[in-house]
């Protein structure tokens, strides 16, 4: 109901304020010398105080989507389980089933925390899981204010030192390294900080984005939104078909946002005997269609390639052949001469 005439002259007025504010800005210093190897100093020795430190067994942790999936996950004797269910009411049953085989259970937060979501926070917390996966620093500081165990997940982009510190200093108790990192560039995280802060992802499904939009609303639904949308993303399977006929899986949040897969499950079997070398002793599995058979080989595969029964050449060659999509070494892939045509 504003005359346009007094809007042109409030945006004038604005103009004019920021035009007088950027013709004075602060004053601002700039160090005398690169700042950056000051910062890594320090942290340096706690990297150093702890590369003696026993080493101790190897774990192997599988991410859940599912309650089926998850029960046929517990049946193969795994002893350190994630869930990341779409209706976070699942987790109640999540916790009993995990406590009926003496396996540890940690809840996975949504990867976007907005103001209006505490409740999911204080969700996780009644179901009384041995700790939670956090996806965003809400839910580091949260939890770390209630006494509860924490490991920082691959959203909060630990690709070197200074953020591994600062996450741990948040009060996580493992780190997921950052999805970004190729086979080098995680090794010199290996160097840099003390290995049992590590849990390296193996095998997964890249999640490729996330977003907003959801596209089970839009689709399969006359409704606008989460309170009208009759939850079309509980009962339905949706996947994208790219260019090439792949079909990618789309899976919902408590909060409604969606997330894309890629079709093809990445492996980093190859780099294993080299991180175990050094130190790193967890170890996770991500599953997203995973059922039944095709479960446990997966699992038995990973457990012998741990246990130095079987090599990472020989994990990814077998995935490969009995998987219906396929596998991809990804970015952990085993480093090859650069003249080499394949």
């Amino acid at each position: 109901m504003v005359p346009f005439s007094v809007l042109g002259k409030l945006r004038h007025q604005l103009v004019e304020q920021l035009t007088t504010l950027s013709e004075s800005p602060p004053p601002r210093r700039i160090a005398p010398a690169p700042a950056l190897p000051a910062l890594r100093q320090p942290l340096s020795g706690v990297a150093a105080s702890t590369s003696n430190l026993e080493r101790g067994t190897l774990k192997l942790a599988v991410l859940c989507r599912s309650l089926p999936q998850l029960r046929d996950t517990l049946a193969a004797e795994i002893k350190s389980v994630y869930a990341d269910f779409q209706d976070i009411r699942e987790y109640r049953d999540a916790v009993s089933l995990a406590r009926e085989h003496s396996a540890e259970i940690f809840l996975a937060t949504p990867r976007i925390q907005k103001p209006d979501e505490m409740g999911i926070f204080h969700a996780l917390v009644r179901h009384a899981a041995d700790g939670i996966l956090a996806r965003n620093l809400a839910g580091l500081q949260f939890y770390r204010e209630r006494g509860i165990r924490t490991v920082a997940d691959f959203s909060l982009n630990a690709a070197n030192e200074l953020t591994a510190h600062y996450l741990m200093d948040q009060g996580a108790e493992r780190i997921t390294p950052s999805y970004d990192l190729n086979r080098d560039q995680l090794l010199d995280l290996v160097t840099a900080v003390p290995a049992d802060w590590l849990e390296v992802v193996i095998h997964q499904h890249m999640p490729m984005f996330h977003m907003e939009h959801c596209v089970f609303c839009a689709v399969l639904s006359p409704g606008t939104n989460k309170t009208n949308c009759g939850r079309p993303c509980d009962v339905h399977e949706v996947k994208l078909r790219d260019r090439l006929g792949m079909e990618h899986r789309l899976t919902a949040d408590v909060g409604c946002r969606n997330t894309l897969f890629n079709a093809v499950p990445q492996s980093g079997a190859e780099i294993v005997p080299e991180l175990r070398q050094r130190g790193v002793r967890w170890f996770r599995i991500e599953l997203l269609d995973d059922r039944g058979q095709q479960l446990t080989d997966l699992i038995d595969l990973y457990r012998r390639l741990l246990a130095g029964e079987a090599t990472g050449k020989e994990v990814w060659t077998r995935l490969k052949a009995t998987n219906r999509v396929g596998v991809t070494r990804g970015t952990l892939e085993e480093r090859r001469h650069p003249l080499a045509i394949v």
